[in-house]
């Protein structure tokens, strides 16, 4: 498989889910974010969208943000149990797995996901991480894990002109989580969980 050809495609889409502003439906919103979702074109499922404004500069959502094993995202995001790096492919662009822990009360069971991700820069100063599963023969499916797959999916830190000490934060989650789940637990958890995130982040940032 050709990595980094994977890795571009997933930026160009995310890309592109950011300049179509069509489609989406509001789902729900709080004091840190607005979750909105439209159907898919990647999978039997929805695309969801989080926007919301961070108290704190690009460069440090960045570093809250960014996938390292050894970072901070390990440490504060409750979906994230652990993160490893399976093959490194150039300096922007490596093959990771993620373990998530249960979650919905147990209603979803621990997941892993193997994906490539594609740290990218913009001229205009945005952070993104672009993620998409893939296959490596380095991790085949685990004992005890449900392989999940993430569709094209990431998050974008966006500066905002004149406000330097403000992060426009975009994020999408595109996710099959695998098994045999309810549709209906499915379409609840993304939207609670993605509030979850901004909310956790939001409180990290006032601690480093």
């Amino acid at each position: 498989m050709n990595y980094k050809e994977e890795a571009n495609k997933v930026a160009e889409k995310l890309l592109g889910y950011r300049r179509d502003q069509s489609g989406w439906t509001l789902c729900k919103k709080t004091n840190d974010v607005s979750v909105f979702w439209r159907p898919s074109t990647e999978f039997a499922g929805n695309l969801y969208k989080g926007e919301g404004i961070v108290k704190s500069s690009p460069e440090r959502v960045w570093e809250c943000l960014k996938p390292d094993p050894d970072g901070l995202r390990v440490k504060w995001d409750k979906n994230v149990k652990a993160f490893e790096v399976i093959e490194i492919i150039d300096n922007a662009i490596s093959v990771c797995r993620t373990i998530t822990p249960s979650a919905a009360v147990g209603l979803i069971s621990p997941r892993d996901f193997v994906d490539v991700i594609f740290s990218k820069k913009y001229e205009d100063g945005t952070a993104s991480s672009n993620a998409v599963h893939v296959e490596h023969p380095g991790c085949p499916p685990k004992p005890h894990f449900v392989r999940g797959f993430n569709h094209p999916c990431g998050c974008c830190c966006v500066p905002i002109p004149g406000e330097p000490g403000k992060t426009h934060l975009i994020t999408f989650f595109q996710t099959d989580l695998g098994g045999y789940l309810p549709q209906s637990v499915v379409e609840s958890f993304f939207p609670s969980s993605m509030a979850e995130f901004y909310s956790n982040l939001t409180k990290v940032l006032k601690t480093v």
